[in-house]
């Protein structure tokens, strides 16, 4: 299990919130001096400290993850400047050597962050690109000319605007600060090849493998029909899951990963499903990958935020089920449902607000929690945080979120209204400070974060749910027990998953099996009492009863159905 904490500073706190779960969850965190990462060693062997500042890999022993350095942090650390160096804000290259030696002796792996799309617009190879058009870098970057005094496409970037970015001939960027390496080129590669293996042969167990379906483009580079008021079409169809992009993977795989006793876990999105085998499973270039194609169902498939799609709890549950007997056929998955690129899961599947609250919370975290797969927990959510509102475009310090408003400007929205659909998709709303407690920054930190706190911290915070039995966070210490810990454990771990398609549309039941053992999730996804018959004795409530006939508002049970 993975629990995300970005940037947090009150270590005492981190602590004794780890020390009281020791279920080998995984906590991410960064910031820490090299005194304070001795102590949070020496504190248990069962707790993983990631150093991240917004999303991690897990696996069942002590880790940590590291990033390399972004001068500008254009994009929080994605804009890579130098791939053989540790930011200084997570401390030396000899505080990451003393790390692995003295992880070596207790088992502790540490994963990084591994950014190969693009780089940083100050990373030396762009640098001596740009100075020198015969430079070799040149061609280590996508550089085109432009078609009668416009851009060589109509492409629109990712973060809003023109993939491209006039300089002596035109380059192709992921956006404005961050250019794209051009993978078609056989020295680049290697020179990729070279510094994973660096960072491997360090010691370093495996990376966390970012937008890596971007690195194959069209290379026909041709226009597409405009989508939009400002004549430009989505790069989506053109720069991502392209054909031969297997044979990168392949390239890859063989030049790197496959020499190393290390893990990988891709983030891949809009992988359809007859592609998976070229991510994981066998022949798959990855261990493990997360599967988005449950997690957009709201918005369009150009990843836009204000084109909005209707949709029900059955829908869902179809693309939830679909993904798990999909995915499950080729490899293994990270289950989840929030993470730095996301909203708030509560907004997102709880749509009316006044429904927001201990029981939605928990009935979703039940939901995806025993999923057949590796469970990720992003930061706060184990708390129930919601999405949080900011009343200016000024006060989002998502680059996304920019792109995404003035795009919906140039549609035609009003400010306002502009405004209030950034509020729900907004990647700020994931990256907020972790509240600790209810003090004037939340115990987050002494001074004013970089961002400003969920309105709600006063109330939604550690300090409020440690000790609170009937917490949310306490419903996640109950399902971790049982996951890791109880005589279901074989069963939610590695047991098979059965869909129940159920004929309640409001209802969201599965079965995992394993080796006669059968166990049965049910989650009621509305505020309404839904029936359902169940004689058997339950494992997990989120409520303090039930009368064995009738399913209370959000209420989730899970109860052993055989036992042979």
């Amino acid at each position: 299990m993975i629990i995300d904490f970005s940037h947090p500073n009150n270590l005492d706190d981190i602590l004794a919130y780890a020390k009281k779960n020791k279920t080998k969850v995984v906590f991410a965190t960064t910031g820490f001096s090299k005194e304070q990462l001795d102590k949070i060693e020496e504190a248990s062997k069962e707790i993983a400290i990631f150093q991240s500042y917004n999303t991690s890999f897990g696996i069942q022993m002590v880790t940590k993850i590291l990033r390399q350095v972004a001068k500008e942090f254009y994009d929080n650390g994605y804009d890579i400047s130098d791939y053989y160096a540790i930011n200084p804000m997570f401390g030396t290259m000899e505080d990451l050597d003393e790390l692995i030696k003295k992880g070596k002796a207790r088992g502790i792996k540490i994963i990084m962050d591994l950014v190969v799309n693009h780089t940083s617009d100050e990373h030396p190879w762009f640098k001596a690109a740009i100075a020198d058009p015969t430079s070799k870098y040149r061609s280590y970057y996508i550089f085109k000319h432009g078609k009668d005094g416009r851009a060589p496409t109509n492409w629109r970037s990712i973060f809003g605007g023109s993939v491209w970015q006039k300089v002596t001939e035109d380059e192709y960027a992921f956006s404005k600060k961050q250019p794209c390496l051009n993978w078609e080129n056989p020295v680049l590669r290697q020179e990729i090849y070279q510094m994973i293996n660096w960072w491997l042969d360090k010691g370093i167990a495996g990376f966390r493998v970012d937008a890596i379906n971007f690195i194959k483009k069209d290379q026909r580079y041709q226009d597409g029909e405009p989508d939009g008021e400002d004549g430009l079409v989505s790069c989506i169809p053109f720069a991502r899951n392209q054909p031969g992009i297997e044979v990168f993977f392949k390239e890859l795989k063989e030049n790197t990963f496959a020499k190393h006793d290390c893990m990988t876990i891709s983030e891949a999105y809009g992988v359809s499903y007859d592609k998976l085998g070229i991510y994981i499973g066998e022949n798959g270039c990855f261990d493990s990958m997360f599967d988005f194609n449950y997690s957009n169902f709201d918005i369009g498939d150009n990843e836009e935020w204000f084109i909005r799609k209707d949709w029900t709890a059955k829908q869902f549950r179809d693309l939830l089920f679909t993904s798990q007997v999909e995915v499950n056929k080729v490899g293994w998955v990270g289950t989840f449902l929030e993470n730095h690129d996301q909203p708030r899961s509560l907004d997102k599947l709880i749509v009316n607000k006044a429904d927001h609250g201990y029981y939605s919370a928990t009935m979703i975290a039940s939901m995806y929690f025993f999923l057949r797969g590796v469970p990720y927990i992003y930061q706060g959510e184990e708390l129930g945080m919601a999405n949080c509102v900011r009343r200016s475009i000024d006060d989002f310090d998502d680059i996304s979120s920019h792109g995404q408003y003035q795009r919906m400007l140039e549609e035609g929205f009003s400010e306002s209204e502009a405004l209030a659909l950034v509020n729900k998709r907004s990647r700020d709303n994931s990256r907020t400070p972790m509240p600790f407690d209810d003090s004037q920054y939340a115990g987050f930190s002494d001074v004013e974060p970089w961002l400003a706190l969920n309105e709600s911290y006063p109330v939604i915070n550690v300090k409020a749910q440690f000790n609170d039995p009937d917490s949310v966070y306490s419903f996640y210490k109950k399902m971790i027990y049982l996951r890791q810990q109880s005589v279901y454990s074989n069963t939610l771990t590695f047991g098979s998953f059965i869909p129940d398609e159920c004929e309640n549309d409001n209802l969201i039941v599965y079965q995992r099996s394993y080796q006669g053992q059968l166990i049965v999730n049910v989650c009621n996804f509305s505020n309404q009492e839904q029936p359902f018959i169940c004689a058997k004795e339950l494992i997990l409530n989120n409520y303090k009863e039930y009368d064995g006939k009738v399913l209370k508002p959000y209420q989730t049970i899970m109860y052993l159905e055989e036992n042979k």
